[in-house]
């Protein structure tokens, strides 16, 4: 149950607290003063969209604060449990709108999401706008309404989950059937065979460019070794192992005078053999080098082969051994295909078969669903000016049809005179009836749900008179046990509440703003005499008003 509501700086309410309790409570008010803020607010705080719009012009943000008792609501508190937000039965919302726009969530003082803040206030309130008459023209709202009266969302959930799995097992079975199937099989065959003919080996490609470039440096490399093999050992006047054995001569005789000089000896001597050591190595690897220009083809063709069919699988030489892996791997599954193929239409079938099953249970469902609906429906319409008329929840259920929602059409159809066979609702009704056949529908359907708090926004619209009163004594009896809140604009109505509020509107010629308030006895008759009497209210009109409120209590 709603318990308290704190509205700060929200359209044109700059601050209002109020305090509320269970049966029926309504507010009303001059047209324009801004009844339907309380609920757009109610609303927001429950995960309605936000926007910038909804701030009150000058404000940094607006504030909506909405407190709930559920402690006589296990499956909220399990929901806040399994959210770890529980605060011993309590419940605060808060949500808080700045001037951009932008908004944040919060559930027990904890940041949330908008979603979560939706699917916790699914549970806490019901709202109905005013203008939900109008969605009863739409099959599918009817579908929903049938579906939400039945309590069938466990079935229509697996309803759904057995389509979606169908819809994969048949996608998934087309692009196997696809018609191109066979020309991509044989393009992958050539790119497998044409990668595998390659036979790249583990490391080749940086093994062949090393060789590709002694070939084709080869010439350099002799007559540059040769040149360095000269210097350091061949030069007949000074080749440096000459100097350097020269080196070492001299410093041994100076050693025998004097063993300063041994130290120095002995690293010439050291590169003397270094020298005739790097000598002979490079006199073995120029003599292994040869110029062989038709190795140097072969390198040239084997790279620019690596290289163009790189290009062509859009990667690197380097990538072709990855490529080839992918390729394979495609091939491999596409020529499976055909045992896949075959699982895939076993699987299908049997999804097939648990679907039909599902959706058989489903309408089974609808039908007595149906019959519930129909008969308590056109037993509060014949009570709100409506004496002959009845209403019929038609069911076609079409076996070709596959959906998330089953095969059933749902068409609300209704008689409005003795003998008039039932036509489709949209055909039929007029806006009045119409409003008052969505009010039954929402009373029938409020007595078979659970939320404890319940809300109506001028649903009333388009009926009066002794019509009006049976409305409000429908609300009454619904907020039994319950908490109730409507906006109206009838007096027969609000002459039914337990709780009055008036909303008003006040301007200092610079600002406006919207007020609410409880009503005592003496302010609920003054206003009701408002509402029978318009700008002049009379002793008659007070004593009116008097009467049908002592009338009803």
């Amino acid at each position: 149950m709603l318990t308290r509501i704190e509205i700060r700086n929200f359209a044109i309410i700059d601050e209002v607290s109020l305090d509320l309790s269970s049966g029926l409570s309504i507010l009303s008010g001059e047209t324009g003063a801004g009844k339907s803020i309380l609920i757009d607010a109610l609303g927001l705080v429950l995960g309605d969209r936000a926007s910038a719009d909804t701030v009150r012009p000058g404000a940094p943000r607006a504030e909506i604060t909405a407190e709930f008792d559920i402690s006589a609501q296990p499956e909220a508190m399990q929901w806040l449990e399994e959210q770890s937000l529980d605060e011993d039965g309590l419940c605060l919302l808060r949500r808080v709108v700045d001037s951009g726009g932008r908004s944040r969530a919060f559930v027990n003082g904890r940041t949330a999401t908008t979603q979560a803040v939706r699917e916790l206030g699914e549970m806490l309130v019901d709202i109905h706008g005013q203008h939900e008459h109008q969605s009863l023209m739409r099959r599918d709202a009817q579908r929903q309404l049938l579906d939400e009266f039945g309590g069938h969302d466990p079935l229509l959930a697996e309803v759904a989950d057995s389509y979606n799995r169908r819809r994969e097992l048949e996608v998934e079975l087309e692009k196997l059937q696809a018609a191109d199937r066979d020309q991509r099989l044989d393009l992958l065959r050539y790119q497998v065979n044409e990668l595998q003919a390659l036979d790249l080996q583990p490391g080749e490609i940086e093994q062949i460019e090393q060789e590709h470039r002694r070939q084709a440096n080869a010439g350099r490399l002799l007559e540059q070794g040769q040149r360095i093999l000269a210097m350091a050992w061949e030069n007949d006047e000074a080749s440096a192992h000459d100097l350097a054995t020269r080196a070492v001569t001299e410093t041994t005789e100076l050693t025998e005078l004097d063993e300063g000089f041994e130290t120095a000896r002995a690293l010439f001597e050291s590169a003397a053999i270094q020298l005739q050591e790097g000598v002979d190595e490079l006199r073995r690897h120029l003599d292994s080098l040869e110029l062989d220009p038709q190795r140097l083809q072969e390198l040239e063709q084997r790279i620019g082969v690596l290289h163009d069919l790189a290009r062509k699988h859009h990667t690197s030489p380097e990538g072709l051994p990855e490529c080839l892996e992918s390729l394979q791997g495609e091939l491999d599954a596409l020529e499976q295909a055909e045992d896949r193929i075959r699982d895939l239409q076993t699987q299908l079938q049997s999804c097939e078969s648990e679907y039909d099953k599902l959706a058989q249970k489903l309408t089974a469902a609808r039908q007595q669903a149906a019959d519930q609906l129909a008969s308590q429906t056109g037993a509060v319409m014949q009570t709100l000016g409506m004496p002959d008329s009845r209403l019929e929840v038609g069911i076609e259920t079409d076996e070709a049809r596959f959906s998330a929602t089953g095969r059933d059409n749902i068409e609300l159809n209704v008689s409005m005179n003795p003998g008039q066979p039932p036509r489709p609702l949209r055909k039929v009704a007029s806006g009045g009836e119409l409003s008052r056949i969505s009010l039954a529908i929402q009373v029938v359907a409020a007595t078979n749900n659970s939320i404890p708090c319940m809300i109506f926004d001028e649903v009333d619209s388009g009926v009066g008179g002794a019509v009006a009163e049976i409305v409000g004594q429908q609300l009454k009896n619904l907020a039994q046990g319950r908490q109730v809140m409507c906006v109206t604009h009838l007096p027969q109505v609000a002459a039914f509440a337990d709780h009055h509020y008036q909303v008003s509107k006040h301007s200092n010629g610079s600002d406006t703003v919207t007020r609410i308030q409880p009503l005592q006895e003496k302010q609920r008759v003054e206003e009701l005499a408002r509402m029978l009497g318009g700008v002049e209210i009379t002793d008659r009109t007070l004593a009116h008003a008097k009467e049908m409120i002592d009338k009803r209590d």
